[in-house]
């Protein structure tokens, strides 16, 4: 599935129909999550049920299209089945209680409520919210695709303005030349990683360096009286400023991706549990402007695409055994030189490097070759889950 994404022209009164669909979600996905709540709706065909109910009782809801409406309640049961997996899974902690939506920023279209102009480059929304016809400007080509490809449109609120996302079904699949090579990969604060050739990459730090400038029209904002116009406007400069840093992170995290796939043919990573990391609070603000899952998502991704082996590894004891000899060698976060009795002297990440690769091709070493044609490689079976068990995952 390919997301497609345009930004949106129209006028100030398309803008506030717009404005007017998003809080009809929101009133939606929350009635909806209140029905089950009350023990009344106990499936997702209910909820679903329930939409056609809230659209004769209210009449702005009636106005919406159908299966946005039911797209609204589908967000609601995404929700509350999240809930209902971390308990049985019994996770430590919070199980992610269903929360009512407070600010929603998008709209969901499925097959209906929507129309593409012939030439691809304006979309007009059908339903009764009077949001019209919208010209789309975007580096993509819808051309390539056929209208029945396309499953969902969304529109999406940003700091910017107003996009709207194609949801293609087509399957993306490329092929490189086999390079031949296989690295493993440790995360760090100092270096954003350093694989096991003992190669670096600079950590950027977008949030770090643009901090200055957010405590600035931060500080607008709480001194402006709520509900003006300034407090708006300084709002708005706000959310560009974190818009901002959002895209150098993806941007960043989606071109070293690419990179690392093509330039390798068997990519081993940590299976870090970022959510458990950031509660230290003196490296919570360091872990998030990383963005290291994002990156661990563009890895797999672009595995798949190109056909590449991925394997996370258990990240425990990366740090403190020896790639050389296998002992364990106590250290603190603050001892960035890994020394063993053995005479092994390495950098720390280095080392955790060279011992994530390792267990990588534990994993599939004893079945020969790891797929090195590309017409061959099967980056979709062999690419691991978040949070599941290896042996159950890695094809060989």
């Amino acid at each position: 599935m390919l997301v497609l994404e345009f930004k949106a022209y129209g006028s100030s009164k398309q803008f506030s129909a717009i404005g007017e669909a998003l809080r009809t979600v929101q009133f939606i996905r929350n009635k909806a999550l209140r029905f089950w709540i009350d023990g009344l709706g106990k499936t997702q065909y209910d909820l679903n049920k329930y939409c056609a109910v809230l659209a004769k009782e209210f009449p702005f809801c009636n106005e919406l299209n159908s299966m946005a409406r039911q797209a609204s309640a589908e967000r609601a049961w995404s929700a509350i089945a999240h809930f209902y997996d971390n308990c049985k899974k019994q996770i430590p902690g919070k199980k992610g209680f269903p929360q009512f939506q407070k600010n929603n920023r998008s709209v969901e279209y499925k097959s209906s409520g929507w129309k593409l102009a012939p030439n691809r480059n304006k979309i007009t929304f059908t339903d009764k919210k009077g949001i019209g016809t919208l010209k789309l400007k975007g580096t993509r080509d819808l051309h390539f695709y056929q209208p029945d490809q396309i499953k969902r449109v969304r529109l999406v609120k940003r700091a910017d303005g107003y996009y709207v996302q194609f949801c293609v079904s087509v399957d993306r699949s490329s092929s490189v030349e086999p390079s031949g090579t296989v690295i493993g990969l440790d995360v760090g604060l100092k270096d954003f990683y350093t694989d096991s050739n003992n190669q670096t990459i600079e950590n950027p730090r977008f949030l770090r360096n643009s901090e200055r400038r957010l405590k600035m029209a931060q500080k607008r904002v709480s001194k402006r009286i709520k509900g003006s116009n300034n407090r708006r406007k300084a709002r708005q400069i706000l959310g560009l400023r974190h818009l901002k840093i959002s895209r150098q992170r993806k941007d960043f995290a989606l071109k070293l991706a690419r990179c690392v796939i093509t330039s390798n043919d068997v990519v081993a990573y940590e299976d870090l549990r970022i959510k458990n990391m950031v509660h230290n609070h003196c490296l919570a603000k360091s872990i998030n402007d990383a963005s290291w899952y994002q990156f661990r998502v563009w890895l797999e991704y672009f595995g798949k695409v190109f056909g590449k082996i991925t394997i996370a590894v258990t990240a425990a004891g990366t740090s403190q055994e020896c790639s050389e000899c296998g002992t364990v060698v106590k250290k603190t976060l603050s001892t960035r030189t890994h020394a063993c009795q053995c005479g092994c002297v390495l950098d720390r990440d280095h080392n955790a490097a060279r011992i994530i690769l390792s267990r990588g091709l534990s994993t599939v070493g004893h079945t020969g070759t790891f797929a090195l044609d590309a017409s061959n490689a099967s980056g979709e079976s062999t690419s691991t889950l978040v949070g599941e068990i290896l042996p159950q995952q890695v094809g060989s």
